[in-house]
Formats: C-alpha cells, structure tokens, sequence
C-alpha cells in the first residue's frame, strides 16, 4: 500500500504528469490496435 501512497503522492505534485501518462497510454493503445489489424501474411520463396 506504501507504493500506491509514493504514487498518489507525486502525481498529485505533479499535475502535468497525469496527462503525459494518459497520452502515453493512449498511444500504446492506438498502436497495438494498429498492430493488430493488419493481416499481413507473407508468401515463403
């Protein structure tokens, strides 16, 4: 529970923070689902 406070902690003295994570996890989410659409299948010689 300790790590949790650590980190409720700093996020709530760095409010700029919460939005560069958001982004981040925005982007990872877009990315993977990018990933997973396409249906490449490549054809062996």
């Amino acid at each position: 529970m300790a790590d949790n406070d650590k980190l409720t902690t700093r996020l709530a003295s760095h409010p700029r923070m919460i939005g560069a994570l958001f982004a981040i996890m925005l982007l990872l989410s877009q990315a993977g689902a990018a990933s997973a659409g396409c249906q490449c299948t490549f054809v062996g010689p």
